[in-house]
């Protein structure tokens, strides 16, 4: 990966440093870019959250070749992993690769690695556009996330969504804070319970799923299943919407335990490797959603550079599950976390 890293670094000079560990610590507050907003304590709380995670090394077993694959929200995985919805490449990442070749490397590159990928959603028009594009063209193997808009921007995006042949469609309720977007005459805001329960019987009666990301609390989690909700992300936005939350590491297991069987739990923040992946399982989390180190790979070496980091992953996963004695996914429990 250290070709692919070092041409992100060239590419993204400016808005993304693509540090040896990616902390929040170099970039707090550079938002727009790939920082944290602020402070940047939200997305260094989900880093050091999760690394305060610790591991039981265990031996004494036969396990050698652990399975790492699952089935969830109708798709066969090759590990519990998905690439987090982010876009805007000319803002965020400096431009140095189109959109349309940044997201097509994403979700092309996911599906080639036997995971999904998800598209974002904002301004310009060229964000979803690429990403519906992307989906479509990768036979509706991905997942759209539309920004929570008020008025009748949401209708229309959930219909071009659907026209890409995708089955899952999400919203990311936590963009609700992006008040650029406002300004710019395009608001975003937080939905009640009456509103997610009529967008997601729209989405239901399409046959589709519906994936509410921004999660945080077990009240909140208990309404996202009340309301209908097929999947919740535990999520703060990869911290840059609100200063000075959790690490979603901190919260995910309460909010895991409030809708255990109810629907399913996805978490992304903080997740750099396949050690990573199997805490948060261990937490409870079904699968996790990769942020940045997708987006830098895609930048760096596009689809290759995706295909590559994702074997990795899977390749540190195996490692992880070897040396905690976790014969598949199913069998990981908090059981194999260090508990002080």
């Amino acid at each position: 990966m250290k070709e692919t890293r070092d041409k992100a670094r060239e590419l993204m000079k400016g808005y993304c440093r693509v540090c040896r560990v990616c902390d929040g610590k170099a970039c707090a507050g550079e938002v727009p870019g790939m920082g944290g907003l602020g402070t940047a304590a939200s997305f260094k709380n989900n880093v050091t959250a999760l690394a305060r995670v610790r591991l039981n090394m265990r031996l004494l077993h036969g396990v050698t070749a652990p399975d790492t694959a699952v089935s969830l929200l109708g798709f066969d995985l090759s590990m519990p992993v998905l690439a987090a919805p982010i876009g805007g490449v000319s803002f965020n990442m400096g431009g140095g690769v189109s959109e349309e070749d940044y997201i097509e490397a994403v979700v092309a590159g996911c599906r080639n690695a036997g995971v999904v990928g998800c598209t974002g959603d904002g301004v310009p028009p060229v964000i979803h556009e690429s990403g519906f594009a992307a989906i479509a063209g990768s036979e509706g193997h991905g997942i759209p996330f539309i920004k929570p808009w008020e008025g009748a921007e949401l209708d229309e995006k959930l219909d071009k969504a659907r026209a890409t042949g995708c089955t899952l469609f999400g919203m990311d309720v936590d963009a609700a804070g992006l008040i650029t977007l406002r300004q710019m005459g395009r608001p975003v805001s937080p939905k009640t319970p009456e509103e997610l329960e009529a967008i997601i019987a729209r989405v239901h009666g399409w046959g589709g799923k519906f994936i509410l990301k921004g999660v945080m609390t077990p009240d909140e989690a208990l309404l996202a299943a009340r309301v209908g909700a097929d999947a919740i992300v535990v999520s703060n936005h990869g911290g840059r919407v609100l200063d000075h939350t959790p690490g979603t590491a901190e919260v995910l297991a309460g909010v895991a335990a409030a809708v255990r069987g109810r629907l399913t739990v996805l978490v992304d923040g903080g997740v750099r490797d396949g050690a990573d992946v199997l805490k948060m399982v261990a937490l409870g989390a079904d699968a996790v959603m990769i942020g940045r180190p997708i987006s830098v790979a895609a930048v760096g070496g596009l689809q290759e550079g995706v295909e590559q980091y994702l074997a990795a992953v899977r390749a540190q996963l195996v490692q992880a599950m070897i040396l905690t004695g976790s014969p598949d996914m199913a069998s990981v429990s908090s059981c194999i976390l260090f508990q002080d």
